[in-house]
């Protein structure tokens, strides 16, 4: 079972069933990864805002 990089928590996910794109939250400090690819698992931290930058981003493309 991979461990949070942040914590070294084990975390509750299944290696075989998680796909390059799903967000994952550790259950203990709540820092939320992406993995970035399966074999091998690799994880990388969400940074808070991101996603707000997007929608800025395709709100401006209407314009």
């Amino acid at each position: 079972m991979p461990s949070c990089p942040e914590c070294d928590t084990a975390l509750d996910i299944e290696v075989d069933e998680v796909e390059e794109g799903d967000v994952i939250a550790c259950e203990e400090c709540g820092t939320e990864f992406e993995v970035v690819g399966v074999e091998p698992l690799e994880l990388a931290r969400v940074e808070e805002g991101i996603e707000d930058e997007e929608d800025l981003f395709e709100e401006d493309e209407e314009e």
